[in-house]
């Protein structure tokens, strides 16, 4: 399944907040659910998880992860289309 991911910065990695174009972007993966979309995004992004990935109805999910780049929240949903794969 292919998932959109929302990536907002939440502050820099001197803590300070993010703000201008930086502060969001949106990303896609395909994974088997959003937990799993959730850790191959932090994966990718060599990010840690903060806690734990809440999850929502509907193959939805919420995130907390930092990275060298600082923190951010992921929410991730359902896209209407899946990658093309070489056969």
């Amino acid at each position: 399944m292919r998932f959109t991911i929302e990536q907002r910065h939440l502050t820099d990695v001197a803590g300070k907040p993010v703000a201008g174009d930086r502060a969001l972007s949106f990303h896609a993966c395909d994974a088997d659910d959003a937990g799993e979309a959730v850790r191959l995004f932090a994966h990718d992004q060599s990010a840690e998880l903060i806690g734990n990935v809440l999850r929502f109805p509907g193959f939805q999910a919420m995130a907390t992860i930092r990275s060298a780049e600082g923190v951010f929240t992921l929410q991730v949903a359902p896209a209407s289309q899946q990658i093309m794969r070489d056969a």
